[in-house]
């Protein structure tokens, strides 16, 4: 007769305490003899010896580690100075115009004709006084964006807005040598700029001026946000990240009165504040960031206005995203050699110093994760045969310190801008933190570039007026070629992951969801490089010809 399985379940399920002691303390496997055989057998205590090897394998990884936790360290003490600092923050300008000063509104283009005419209505439309105002549109394009550009300009200006068209035949100087030559020409005692992918609101200039009232004023930088923010999980992603730049990292260094940065778009300048500091200069790839030191260090006043908001769209491609942070951690790191000696012999106060050098140099972040990565795996081989109490008491604080400061400086951005949603962005810390590391490779040679004086061209992001999740891009357009730099990204991958079986092998659970990040931020940039838009090329039956603006820095984007 077959047992009644309700019964025999119902007899499973009362033994099922014992069924688990039995599981823990049995005396020769299960967790308790697991845990005690790894980490309480004293029977190979205190053999370990240190010899040159491992010396010479673990003073570069530690010198590494704590370079990369003062870093993080100071994620903290941006933190920190930002809420230390909140009651210095006043959105309403001190003082008003009496009467409005003439505004020249620059729009720095270059082969933009899917956003050209957003851009356009959106400027067109904001509130001013006609005959206070120019808008310049400055054309640096080589495609058909001319004929859509000049069309649209036309357009708008027999409707009466004082719009005009600058065509430049040559690309000198890039973005900058377009602002300059605008400048020469232009009216305006005050210079409003927006890139093609930006929509200022209607009020933004009325918004904005006044605080222009004020004659030590310089700049004034307001917040961008984002069109596309749901589109994908990597636009998500990169919003979260441009987050906690616009509000801890611009915050703090406003607040506490150090020294920050014009973010190339969406801020307006005074004029003089760009003569005297030189004027716009091309011999850097962040001439916004150039000139904004060399305009403080010349004595004038930044503002930043994180209520005044200025939409714009994200990168929807993973090509296009390492375009953009390549050039500008390239470009940081240049205007880190050309402006930090200026700063170091300025009479600027000493804390103010020590801020921008932590502010232009953080990209060295980057060749330092490649001696890390190269570093890690052997490394982690000789810490575990050292013992687990010394990795626990070196380890944990450096971690604490560079990887653990990410996660709570992206998370405190989310909370001041959306404090009824802020917990979601848990969801989204693994992958930003995978992305941060798997974009080493491309930003690594850009930092390099900068440091051995290699020049580049201006690789400017494509932009694609796409803003819903689902919606068709014209990507095709604008797509470059791909390189090496994703094979190499997936074979770092790949190097994490045989590291993950290696630690399953030898029962080293715990540093298993580490180098998950390593894996995931490296296939992810390497994948998403070499198959997005793959699709669409099959679809249209065949890979797109037109290389209509040149092949952009850096190798393999």
């Amino acid at each position: 007769m077959l047992a009644n399985p309700f019964i025999l379940g119902l007899g499973l399920f009362a033994r099922l305490p014992e069924t688990l002691f039995l599981a823990f303390f049995a005396p020769q496997n299960g967790w308790r003899h697991f845990l005690k055989s790894q980490y309480a057998d004293p029977t190979f205590q205190n053999l370990y010896r240190w010899n040159g090897f491992d010396a010479a394998l673990l003073i570069p990884y530690f010198a590494v580690m704590i370079v990369l936790a003062i870093y993080g360290i100071h994620r903290y003490q941006l933190a920190y100075l930002y809420f230390k600092h909140k009651k210095n923050y006043n959105p309403e300008p001190p003082q008003r115009f009496e009467e409005l000063p003439f505004i020249t509104v620059q729009l720095p283009i270059y082969n933009e004709q899917f956003v050209i005419e957003r851009l356009i209505e959106a400027i067109c439309a904001m509130q001013y006084p006609v005959d206070k105002l120019e808008i310049q549109l400055l054309d640096d394009s080589t495609d058909e964006t001319q004929r859509v550009a000049s069309d649209i300009v036309d357009r708008y200006a027999a409707l009466g807005h004082p719009i005009v068209y600058l065509h430049r035949e040559n690309r000198h100087g890039f973005k900058a040598g377009a602002l300059d030559a605008g400048l020469k020409v232009a009216k305006g005692d005050l210079i409003a700029i927006f890139d093609a992918d930006f929509v200022p609101p209607p009020d933004w200039l009325l918004r904005v001026v006044h605080h222009f009232a004020e004659p030590e004023i310089g700049m004034v930088q307001t917040r961008w946000t984002h069109l596309n923010r749901d589109y994908s999980l990597l636009t998500k992603v990169e919003a979260i990240l441009l987050d906690g730049h616009f509000v801890l990292e611009h915050g703090a260094r406003a607040r506490s009165n150090d020294f920050f940065n014009f973010n190339g778009t969406a801020g307006m300048w005074r004029r003089k504040a760009i003569t005297d500091a030189g004027g716009w200069q091309h011999d850097t790839l962040t001439e916004d960031t150039d000139l904004s030191y060399r305009s403080q260090i010349a004595g004038w006043k930044f503002k930043y206005l994180p209520d005044i908001e200025c939409p714009a769209e994200l990168p929807i491609e993973m090509t296009a995203f390492k375009t953009q942070q390549a050039r500008w951690a390239k470009g940081l790191i240049q205007t880190s050699i050309k402006v930090l000696p200026i700063i170091f012999r300025s009479n600027v106060p000493r804390r103010v110093k020590i801020e921008a050098v932590y502010h232009l140099t953080a990209n060295l972040s980057y060749p330092l994760m490649v001696v890390m990565t190269a570093l890690l795996i052997p490394a982690m081989i000789v810490r575990f045969y050292q013992g687990w109490f010394q990795m626990l008491l070196i380890d944990v604080p450096l971690f604490t310190a560079s990887t653990l400061s990410i996660a709570v400086f992206y998370v405190i951005s989310q909370r001041e801008l959306f404090p009824k949603t802020w917990m979601k962005t848990f969801l989204y810390l693994p992958i930003l933190m995978a992305l941060g590391i798997g974009l080493t490779v491309t930003n690594t040679k850009a930092v390099m570039e900068a440091l051995f004086g290699i020049k580049s061209a201006f690789a400017r992001t494509p932009k694609y007026s796409v803003a819903k999740k689902g919606e068709k891009s014209k990507a095709a357009k604008y797509r470059k070629r791909l390189l090496l730099t994703p094979w190499i990204e997936l074979a770092i991958g790949t190097y994490f992951a045989l590291a993950i079986v290696y630690t399953f092998t030898n029962n080293n659970f715990f540093t298993a969801p580490f180098l998950v990040l390593f894996v995931v931020g490296y296939w992810y940039t390497g994948l998403m490089s070499l198959l997005q838009g793959r699709f669409e090329r099959w679809r249209s039956g065949g890979a797109n010809t037109d290389e209509s603006s040149p092949k952009p820095f850096p190798v393999g984007v």
